[in-house]
């Protein structure tokens, strides 16, 4: 295999200069799935091409870095990543750093590598959040920034999060693991041996214990309390939808990571619009003079209100368009319209008068009802032709 010195990042992960950040990272995943320590136990060859590769992403997923290896090459980034500096000691080094790649944990998506779900003395993660966040469709049509207030674990200050009275000074190594956070049984059976691996029951697998446990939090690193958290929620997302914020869930045991905040999106039911889609459907209720005659009627939209020329001899259960009145397609540039239904409105109650009226209008041919001229037949007035044609 050639030195890492001698390749270029764009051949190593087996993309051009021009391609997306999307692309770099799926290279990135394939690469590192085909070297993955766990798919080649033993093989040093495999191990070096899954750091190089690590080393690769690191500077082109960086918009920066990545500017600066296009122009200066690997002088460009050395000591910041590139050059064979990007700083990963071992293997669970680069899980940790490209954990949105290989789906959090820290161990990739063949499981922990030698069994260790975090690195000892940081604690246990925290749980994640959960909230719904109710937002009108003019709000889904515009996009919006909301300030949720949140009833959480938050980091002790007392101790720093670390759980202890005089902080990190406050800790041993755990006595029953010592320091390896797991407990190993060994048992023979006629199969041959089987060893089962735990975490130590003493330390809960931090690998060490609190001396001198914080007199505010005793001993978690963490207490009730309240955070405010920023929430921006992109245009045309609809129920279902959900925002996860990393580290804003609770916090962690002990100076563990933080959880994640999950936002999901319920949408309010609107006065005068139904949604489809990107779409948004609007009733019209014309009475019986308007729809003969046309009329110009004023519908709301979501943007306020607009008017509508309604032609002479309308039908009901027509839709008449408005483009690009609806709502817009997340992440992209399409826009959906208004649909505006239209209803013809009959009156459940007549004054005399009118009902006069009416019964001379009843008499009118002009208003006797017809179907439309262009209305093809159906299936049974094609069968009847055919037979008596």
């Amino acid at each position: 295999m050639p030195e890492t010195a001698e390749r270029d990042y764009y051949e190593i992960l087996g993309v051009t200069r021009e391609a997306t950040s999307d692309e770099i990272k799926k290279a990135y995943r394939k690469r590192a799935m085909q070297s993955h320590p766990d798919r080649n136990p033993g093989d040093a060859e495999a191990e070096a091409l899954f750091k190089e590769a690590a080393e690769a992403y690191e500077v082109l997923s960086n918009p920066e870095k990545r500017a600066r290896y296009d122009r200066f090459g690997r002088a460009g980034v050395s000591g910041a990543g590139g050059g064979g500096q990007a700083g990963f000691s071992d293997i669970s080094d680069i899980f940790s750093a490209f954990s949105d790649i290989f789906g959090g944990g820290g161990g990739g998506p063949f499981g922990d590598v030698g069994g260790q779900r975090r690195r000892r003395g940081q604690g246990r993660p925290g749980s994640d959040l959960r909230v719904r966040l109710s937002l009108s469709l003019e709000e889904i049509a515009e996009g919006v920034e909301r300030q949720l207030k949140l009833r959480k674990f938050v980091g002790c200050d007392n101790c720093e999060g670390t759980g202890a009275e005089d902080g990190e000074a406050g800790f041993q190594t755990c006595p029953t693991c010592e320091g390896v956070g797991e407990v190993r049984q060994v048992s023979t059976s006629f199969f041959g041996q089987f060893v089962n691996v735990q975490a130590c029951p003493t330390c809960d697998g931090e690998g060490r214990t609190i001396t001198d446990p914080c007199h505010v939090c005793d001993g978690e690193g963490r207490v009730k309390g309240e955070e405010e958290v920023t929430v921006e929620v992109p245009p045309g997302v609809s129920s279902g939808h959900y925002l996860q914020i990393r580290g804003s869930g609770n916090a962690g045991l002990r100076g563990g990571p933080p959880g994640a905040l999950r936002v999901e999106i319920e949408e309010q039911p609107h006065e005068h619009f139904e949604r489809e889609g990107l779409d948004i459907v609007h009733d019209l209720f014309l009475s019986f003079p308007d729809a003969a005659l046309g009329t110009e009627s004023t519908v709301p939209t979501l943007r306020g209100r607009a008017k509508l020329q309604v032609e002479a001899g309308i039908q009901s259960g027509r839709i008449l368009r408005m483009r690009g009145r609806g709502l817009p397609e997340v992440g992209g540039g399409r826009r959906g319209d208004q649909l505006v239904r239209v209803h013809v409105w009959t009156p459940e109650s007549l004054s005399e008068p009118l009902r006069e009226a009416l019964e001379q209008l009843r008499l009118e041919p002009d208003l006797k009802p017809a179907p439309p001229k262009n209305r093809k037949k159906g299936f049974f007035s094609r069968v009847k032709d055919a037979f008596t044609g």
